[in-house]
């Protein structure tokens, strides 16, 4: 699993019949203190993410493993919303407190 803030939504007219109805966010990948890193990945939402929230994504097979995405063509998921987390007990982030 990885780290993602959603920076906004992907649309696409014209592409794989199975990929129909999928909702697309544009991820940014973020580090350990919620700073995004430089790296961005188009994923299959599963959950309802919004912009602006934090998330967990899945790539490779494994994104293809979840009830929205099974036998579908892709390679990054969105499957879970972050609430919190913190390191060695520190706070670094909390929903609706950034």
């Amino acid at each position: 699993m990885n780290l993602a803030k959603v920076l906004g939504r992907v649309v696409s007219t014209q592409k794989e019949s199975t990929l129909d109805g999928l909702k697309l966010l544009m991820l940014g990948q973020a580090g350990p203190d919620g700073e995004l890193t430089g790296g961005s990945v188009v994923a299959v939402d599963a959950v309802g993410a919004g912009e602006g929230e934090y998330v967990l994504y899945a790539s490779g097979s494994s994104a293809r493993q979840t009830e929205v995405t099974d036998g579908k063509p892709v390679d990054a998921v969105v499957m879970a919303i972050v609430d919190s987390w913190d390191i060695d007990g520190d706070p670094k982030y909390k929903k609706g407190r950034d």
